[in-house]
């Protein structure tokens, strides 16, 4: 096969900000895909979505999904946690290659489950690690792979925001373990997903989580200390009380330091209704760079000043999943990397209930 043949016909499951802000435009937006089937019971999402992709089918369940799943080629689970798992199965067990939304699965347990799965029906796995192209991770990618910091020391990411009002009926805010709610699970599951890329697996896992709300029954300011072997320390925060945010990244090396303030322009991008190819897509003006010292920098001059973010590419990630289903090449993120994603979280916090350090 090839991208030449008829565009990958994809079916997405859940119309909430997922399905809505992510994967269908950008699914919509890959060559040799389309937005061919989407799956929501809801009546006003069922409107939005004929209105958003008036060729799609509209399936108010997943059964009818089943029933025709022959007519497509690919299933996107964008719903809320609890149903990653059973979803991501079913569709596989139905013959379909399938992309779960992060987090992959509440536990370890689980996640090994869906592996399991793809190996015995012999159907592609993937998970939405999307921000492994966010513009700054690419940018610190970079900076380490050129070694324009010397020998890591210290990695520090940061994930502010804030929403200090608990909302209420919202399956994120739920104490229920299967919806996988809180911080951790959220914005953990990228700054983690971010941290192994870097340094691979830890050896020793800390993390202090609580619940700052008023009336919150989930994590909402997460620490998480990751020790690996080579003795880079991660420090990674997530919380959803910061009025005024830290930096995103400030990585440390022997040679030089690097920190970034602001978020990837991405998502809000995708939100006004911008796709990738648009001009600007994915970069940000000059006052957005981040900071780089160091004295290794070109034929060895001291560098202290702005360097150019990269640009963003969401885009690289259905472009990934298009040509592993086509052409047979590896997935753009390789579930079992994921499963250490889950391995962490679960560790963090059975420290931060034991009050002291865990071996991964």
């Amino acid at each position: 096969m090839s991208t030449s043949h008829t565009p990958l016909r994809t079916a997405i499951i859940g119309y909430g900000m997922a399905g809505v802000v992510f994967h269908a435009p950008l699914v919509a937006s890959t060559p040799g895909m389309e937005v061919a089937a989407i799956v929501t019971g809801n009546a006003e999402r069922q409107q939005r979505a004929r209105q958003d992709y008036p060729a799609a089918t509209i399936f108010a369940t997943t059964d009818e999904l089943w029933q025709h799943a022959a007519d497509y080629d690919l299933v996107v689970v964008a719903t809320s946690n609890d149903v990653h798992v059973s979803l991501g199965i079913a569709a596989m067990q139905a013959g379909l290659p399938v992309v779960i939304d992060k987090p992959m699965a509440a536990t370890v347990t689980d996640a090994r489950r869906l592996i399991d799965v793809s190996q015995s029906t012999g159907q592609k796995v993937t998970i939405f690690q999307n921000r492994r192209w966010d513009n700054d991770f690419l940018t610190v990618r970079q900076l380490i792979q050129d070694d324009l910091l010397g020998p890591i020391t210290r990695f520090e990411s940061r994930f502010d925001r804030w929403r200090p009002a608990v909302r209420t009926g919202v399956w994120r805010e739920s104490s229920d373990p299967s919806f996988a709610g809180g911080q951790l699970y959220d914005l953990g599951s990228h700054i983690i997903d971010q941290a192994l890329v870097l340094f691979g697996k830890p050896t020793h896992v800390y993390a202090e989580l609580a619940r700052r709300r008023p009336e919150s029954q989930v994590d909402d300011d997460c620490f998480v200390s990751l020790q690996f072997a080579n003795g880079i320390s991660a420090h990674l925060w997530m919380n959803q009380v910061a009025r005024v945010a830290g930096a995103r990244f400030r990585v440390l090396g022997l040679n030089g330091t690097y920190e970034k303030w602001g978020l990837d322009p991405q998502e809000d991008a995708l939100k006004a209704g911008l796709r990738p190819g648009d001009p600007g897509w994915g970069s940000e003006p000059r006052e957005r760079w981040g900071h780089l010292s160091t004295d290794l920098g070109a034929h060895g001059l001291h560098t202290d000043g702005p360097i150019e973010t990269l640009a963003g590419a969401y885009e690289h990630y259905y472009a990934g999943v298009r040509d592993a289903l086509v052409d047979n090449k590896p997935l753009p993120v390789d579930p079992r990397s994921v499963v250490d994603v889950v391995r962490v979280i679960e560790l963090a916090q059975q420290s931060s209930r034991e009050k002291q350090t865990v071996e991964f």
